[in-house]
């Protein structure tokens, strides 16, 4: 079976990249030939992404790609969930899409739990309640003039794809971050669009990954100099879909921790939990590649840190990472905790001011250095981490032996040594890329280079990456202590 050779555009919160790599049943080569910087921009009082800056990203990736190989056999991308953008009647875009961060969406939440009740949305959604899920978005911006010109709505990949084929439509691995989309048919939820007068015609068609979108549109071909006849492949467009397609787990019973500016971190199941104890636990039911529940928890994760090093390079405190996980790593442990998760930490800002005070809210020592605010940003990690994967294995009852740290925190060995410390499990960090490997695992299948479902596909993976252990040490009781003093 013949190598193909296929693209990867990869949107993160911060950045963006296209990936070029060759697939087949012996072969898994990825290299980055692009990156690109992806900058919030404040417009008035509104947070924004600037799409065709992504857009120009993605097109100069596809230019890189086209220089470096000698053609591709296809493209696929994903981002980040939740965010959309608004098209008119004409296919164009109104407007730029709105950031997941911005405070337009402060107190719908609880407005639209009021009219179609908690309850009842868990039941049929399986979503966790978050302040930015699109369907919170969508009511915030419901009454507005764009809203009212809006015939189609796309999520950010999704978006992308249109832009490149002219084909819209709506992948379900992302699709089921939306809070529209019902848990157990995996179709739109027509009664709750219709509880919160959304019109159904705005969503676009479920496709399932591994679908051809549909092929370059001419002035695009002519840009990048890519053939006209290269698809366009839905992926699992949900960046953590594609990193948890590519877990290299050698056993069902795994927990995953897919690490970077969030920390996704739950379990692989067939069926997703509806449970009432896990609507109160705040986990959440999204669609995975080969029609799996990804159960999971959103944990803030290193967006506190990143957060943190901007505030501290803006205010003229050059930092260097390495640097500063060494010293953090001989600051004392657990002297000072805080819930990733409360709101506080979401919007961009001085982060360890905010830090700072929820110690001092505590009663605990408040951390003054970058040193120990990033120790406590790492224990905290940790102790969430641990948190959310004792929940998962209650809730679902799927058990746990290892656990699996992928993405960009796999690098960060003192946070993949304290959540083995904080489990009590063995961690297993990498690989890296595990996104756009499970992206461009997905169009290879889809182009026929590799065959089989997720088990052959991570142990793809496996022969072709590797990882480093991490074994569970220290005082077990001590994670426990600092556990309660978090919500004192």
């Amino acid at each position: 079976m013949a190598t193909v050779t296929v693209a990867a555009a990869d949107l993160g919160a911060s950045s963006g990249r296209v990936i070029l790599a060759q697939v087949g049943p012996d072969r898994l080569d990825l290299t980055e030939v692009h990156r690109f910087t992806n900058r919030p921009v404040r417009l008035g009082a509104t947070l924004h992404w600037d799409a065709l800056a992504l857009y120009q990203g993605v097109l100069d990736g596809l230019t890189a790609a086209a220089r470096t190989a000698d053609g591709l056999d296809g493209i696929g991308i994903d981002s980040w969930a939740v965010d959309y953008g608004l098209l008119d009647g004409t296919g164009a875009l109104i407007g730029n899409p709105v950031s997941y961060r911005d405070r337009r969406t402060a107190g719908v939440m609880e407005a639209v739990h009021a009219q179609v009740g908690a309850q009842h949305l868990y039941r049929t959604t399986g979503l966790q309640n978050l302040p930015f899920n699109t369907v919170y978005q969508l009511v915030a911006a419901r009454d507005t003039p764009a809203f009212a010109q809006a015939r189609r709505v796309l999520l950010l990949p999704d978006l992308l794809a249109y832009w490149l084929t002219g084909n819209g439509g709506a992948e379900i691995t992302n699709a089921s971050t939306t809070g529209l989309l019902d848990a157990t048919s995996r179709t739109w939820s027509r009664e709750l669009l219709a509880a919160l007068g959304l019109d159904p015609a705005l969503l676009g068609r479920l496709r399932q990954p591994g679908e051809e979108i549909g092929r370059l549109l001419p002035a695009v071909a002519e840009e990048t100099g890519l053939s006209s006849a290269v698809p366009v492949i839905a992926v699992g467009s949900h960046d953590t879909a594609s990193a948890v397609a590519a877990v290299p787990a050698a056993t069902p019973r795994f927990a995953y921790v897919s690490c970077g500016t969030w920390s996704l971190v739950g379990v692989e199941l067939r069926a997703p939990v509806l449970s009432e104890a896990s609507r109160a636990a705040n986990f959440t039911n999204e669609t995975g590649v080969d029609g799996t529940v990804r159960y999971l928890r959103n944990v803030m994760g290193l967006w506190l840190l990143q957060e943190s090093v901007r505030t501290w390079d803006a205010a003229g405190t050059a930092t260097d990472l390495d640097a500063l996980l060494r010293a953090a790593a001989g600051e004392p442990a657990l002297a000072a905790v805080i819930d990733p998760d409360d709101p506080v930490f979401l919007p961009p800002g001085d982060m360890p001011a905010r830090i700072r005070e929820a110690c001092r809210r505590t009663g605990q020592p408040v951390p003054g250095s970058p040193a120990a605010v990033t120790r406590c940003i790492l224990d905290s990690l940790a102790l969430a981490h641990a948190r959310a994967v004792r929940q998962a294995r209650a809730l679902s009852g799927q058990d746990v032996e290892v656990v699996h740290v992928v993405g960009g925190g796999a690098r960060n060995a003192l946070l993949c040594q304290l959540t083995a410390d904080a489990c009590g499990l063995p961690v297993l960090a990498g690989p890296v890329e595990a996104t756009a490997l499970g992206n461009t695992l997905v169009q290879a299948r889809a182009l026929g280079a590799v065959t089989g479902g997720l088990d052959e596909l991570r142990g793809l993976v496996r022969a072709h990456t590797s990882v480093v252990a991490y074994t569970a040490s220290g005082d077990a009781q001590a994670w426990q202590l600092a556990e309660a003093r978090i919500h004192l």
